[in-house]
């Protein structure tokens, strides 16, 4: 995704804890294991890692009702956000979501964040428009 590289680092440069919180129907529909899922979130990071930035940490779910189980932390349910509130020391006011579904600002909703819609284009100009950054670095 353009910018997410830049995105990401701007984040982590201005302090930011930065989570990725994702719907894994795959596992549950048996297209792939979570153990897929964490190899791909690791390589994120190494792949981050090149341009200085990260992912503080990666939640995911692997339910889908249809296919195993319903849950707390499907989106729109907050439950992966409430796990990393209870995790990380956040600061809730400064919190925010960016995400590219209705369900992803319904979690936030729920959670009690703001929430941002970013469909497609330049993610570290969207970011630093969030954020207030006036300069883009």
């Amino acid at each position: 995704m353009e910018g997410a590289q830049l995105a990401i680092r701007l984040l982590n440069d201005r302090g930011y804890w930065v989570f990725v919180v994702t719907n894994q129907a795959g596992v549950a529909r048996g297209y792939y294991e979570e153990a897929d899922v964490q190899r791909l979130h690791r390589w994120i990071n190494a792949e981050l890692g090149k341009s200085g930035a990260q992912v503080d940490q990666f939640y995911y779910c692997p339910h889908h009702p249809e296919f195993d189980r319903d849950c707390d932390c499907r989106k729109p349910k907050p439950g992966m956000l409430l796990q990393a509130m209870k995790e990380w020391p956040i600061d809730l006011p400064g919190s925010f979501l960016i995400g590219d579904k209705s369900t992803d600002l319904e979690a936030a909703e729920h959670a009690n964040i703001t929430g941002h819609m970013f469909r497609s284009g330049d993610l570290h100009a969207a970011v630093a428009q969030v954020i207030g950054q006036n300069q883009i670095d």
